[in-house]
């Protein structure tokens, strides 16, 4: 389990977030939701220990992350930032470099076969031997992802993992984040930015407005009105085919107010 008790944490005069407190289970996917500047990204760097807040604190399976060290961090959070910087190697190199936190002296084999053990759960074995810079969009995302996978994390911190993907990468990528999250029993916290990608694979939300913890909790609390009150947009949420699906309304359009419920197509 992660805890987060009371975050509140200032890039200057005002504070960024203000007072987050939530919690996460084990094989549980959280995605992070809000418009841009809510906070979301801030959020993900402080429960890292990137960001140092001003108070509150956080906990992973009852232990207070300040009085980790860095490489204890890395051994128990799995980190993707937005933006992962390239580097020329191998795949199965990329993924290895993950095994780093848990290097004491050399590697050893433990740490080979467990690299090649994520390789091949992420689907990437045919891609072992191929420089990073050869790969498209949604595989670089999967050895970025089987690189955080390598720490053996107990939590993985996911920023906008598919936002740049096509949509047939983006449904690979976030099945794959699903089923690992499932396997492994650990917590998979994750920003968002398509509202249906989230309801589709997600177990639970946090809605995040103006650097606050607006709402938070499981599929139930995804209703027309919360959501468009975080958004400040009129929202409405259908099924189609047993999938929610959430459509934006102009103002000028015919939208059902919100708090009725989902409609079925």
């Amino acid at each position: 389990m992660i805890e987060a008790n009371g975050i509140t944490f200032s890039y200057g005069a005002g504070n960024a977030l203000r007072d987050i407190t939530f919690s996460a289970r084990a094989g549980r996917l959280v995605s992070i939701l809000g418009v841009n500047g809510s906070g979301k990204t801030t959020l993900l760097k402080t429960i890292n220990g990137l960001l140092r807040p001003r108070r509150g604190t956080v906990h992973i399976d009852g232990r207070k992350t300040a009085a980790m060290t860095r490489e204890e961090i890395a051994r128990s959070i799995g980190y993707m930032p937005q933006n992962s910087p390239g580097a020329s190697c191998t795949v199965f190199e990329a993924v290895l470099l993950g095994r780093v936190p848990n290097i004491s002296w050399k590697l050893s084999r433990h740490d080979i076969a467990k690299a090649w053990e994520i390789v091949e759960l992420t689907g990437l074995e045919g891609y072992s031997h191929r420089s990073t810079t050869e790969l498209s969009g949604g595989e670089l995302q999967r050895v970025i992802i089987a690189r955080a996978l390598a720490q053996e994390p107990r939590v993985l911190l996911l920023d906008e993992p598919v936002n740049h993907l096509d949509i047939r990468s983006r449904m690979e990528v976030m099945s794959l984040i699903r089923d690992i999250t499932r396997r492994f029993e650990i917590v998979t916290i994750a920003v968002l930015h398509d509202l249906n990608t989230a309801l589709r694979f997600s177990d639970d939300f946090i809605l995040m407005k103006n650097g606050t913890l607006f709402a938070a909790g499981e599929r139930d609390i995804m209703t027309d009105s919360l959501i468009s009150e975080t958004y400040g947009l009129p929202i409405t949420v259908s099924e189609v085919r047993g999938i929610p699906v959430v459509v934006p309304c102009a103002e000028q359009q015919a939208c059902h107010p919100p708090g009725k419920g989902r409609q079925k197509e």
